[in-house]
C-alpha cells in the first residue's frame, strides 16, 4: 500500500484527515500529517519529515502531499525526493486526498500523482448559479 503524508503550514494537514475520516467513516490507515508550526530549525523539520517517512514506507512507496510549492513543507520534502519511491504535489486539498485514498491500492505511484494532480485541478470550480440550479434544481 502507498502511504500518504500531508505535510503543511498550521493545523492544514490534521484538518484535511479530520475532513477525510468524517468522509470515509473511518481514519485510514497509512495516512500521516507532519504540521509545520511557527519557526523551527530546518534540519530539524528535515528529520521530523524522514522519520514520518520511515514510518510509512511499506514498500509501495510514499506520496508526500504539500499545501503550497515554494513554501517551508515542499522545500524541506524536495531534498528527499525519491522519484518512483517518494514523490511529492503541492496545493492538497480534500478532493486530492480523497482520490489518493481511494486509489493508491490499484494504481503504481507514478500514476497516483498524474491521477490526483488531474483531480485536483477538477475539483476547482467557479460556484455560478447555472452550477447551482443543475445540481439543486434551484
Amino acid at each position: 500500500m502507498i502511504g500518504i503524508l500531508i505535510v503543511a503550514h498550521g493545523s492544514l494537514a490534521d484538518s484535511l484527515v479530520e475532513c477525510a475520516t468524517h468522509v470515509l467513516g473511518q481514519r485510514p490507515r497509512g495516512l500521516a500529517t507532519l504540521d509545520f508550526i511557527g519557526h523551527a530549525d530546518p534540519d530539524e523539520r528535515q528529520k521530523a519529515l524522514q522519520a514520518r517517512l520511515a514510518e510509512l514506507d511499506e514498500g509501495d512507496g510514499i506520496l508526500v502531499l504539500t499545501d503550497m510549492y515554494g513554501a517551508t513543507p515542499s522545500n524541506t520534502l524536495c531534498r528527499l525526493l525519491e522519484p518512483a519511491h517518494i514523490e511529492g504535489v503541492s496545493g492538497v486539498n480534500l478532493p486530492m486526498l480523497l482520490k489518493a485514498l481511494n486509489y493508491r491500492d490499484t494504481l503504481a505511484l507514478p500514476q497516483l500523482v498524474e491521477r490526483i494532480v488531474e483531480g485536483g485541478r477538477n475539483s476547482i470550480k467557479h460556484i455560478s448559479e447555472p452550477m447551482c440550479h443543475a445540481a439543486t434544481g434551484r
